[in-house]
C-alpha cells in the first residue's frame, strides 16, 4: 500500500491493535486477525482487501519456530511436563504443534478458553486440568502483558523470554508485569535448568 514500516513499527501497530480486536464476546483467533488487519489499515491510513484481513490467519501454519525452541522443548521434557496456554484456536495451534518437536502434556488454547490472555480463565483451566498445585508450575512466556501480568496476578513463578533485549518491541502492549527470571531465549532458560 506504499507505506514504508520498519519490522518494529509494524509490531507496535500490532501490538495497539490486538487488545481492541479481542474486547467484547470471544471470537475465533481467525477473526480477530481480521479486526487487527483492520486497526493496522486504520492507524496507516489504507481500505484493506480481502486478502490483506485474511493474509494473517492465512500464513500463520507457515510460522517457524524460533531456532532455540525444539531443542529446549526437547530437554525440557526429559525431566518436566509441558503445557501451553496458547492464544490461538485449536486448528491452528495443531499447525504450530508440528514444528515444536515435542508432545505436550496439556494444551489450553483460546478457543478452548472462549477468550484470550491476559485473561486469567485461561490459566485456571490449566490448573484444573493439571491437577497440581500452582507452586509446581513454572510459566515461561515472551509477552508481559499477555502472560507475566496475569502470571503475577495468580501466584505463578514465571519466565519472561525477552528475545527483544533493551529495545522492548515484539508484537504485545507494554506491561508492568515482574518476571523472576528473564533470559534472552530458551537456550539460555535450558542452561540455567542445568539441562544442556
Amino acid at each position: 500500500h506504499g507505506f514504508a514500516k520498519t519490522d518494529a513499527e509494524v509490531l507496535r501497530l500490532y501490538s495497539e491493535a490486538e487488545p481492541a480486536a479481542q474486547q467484547g464476546e470471544y471470537a475465533e483467533y481467525r477473526e480477530i486477525l481480521q479486526r487487527v488487519m483492520r486497526g493496522v489499515a486504520e492507524s496507516v491510513g489504507f481500505a484493506p482487501s480481502e486478502n490483506d484481513l485474511s493474509c494473517l490467519a492465512d500464513s500463520l501454519g507457515g510460522w517457524l519456530a524460533f531456532d532455540d525452541t525444539v531443542g529446549a522443548l526437547t530437554a525440557l521434557k526429559t525431566r518436566y511436563k509441558l503445557a501451553i496456554v496458547s492464544n490461538i484456536d485449536d486448528d491452528l495451534f495443531e499447525l504450530t504443534a508440528q514444528r515444536l518437536g515435542v508432545e505436550f502434556d496439556e494444551v489450553v488454547t483460546a478457543q478452548q478458553a472462549r477468550g484470550y490472555k491476559p485473561s486469567i480463565r485461561n490459566f485456571e483451566i490449566l490448573f484444573q486440568r493439571l491437577g497440581i498445585d500452582r507452586s509446581r508450575i513454572l510459566h515461561v512466556a515472551e509477552s508481559l502483558y499477555h502472560d507475566v501480568v496475569p502470571a503475577n496476578e495468580l501466584g505463578l513463578r514465571v519466565v519472561l523470554v525477552n528475545r527483544h533485549g533493551e529495545s522492548g518491541g515484539g508484537a504485545t502492549r507494554p506491561a508492568d508485569g515482574k518476571p523472576d527470571l528473564e533470559v534472552s531465549d530458551l537456550t539460555e532458560l535450558v542452561s540455567k535448568m542445568g539441562l544442556s
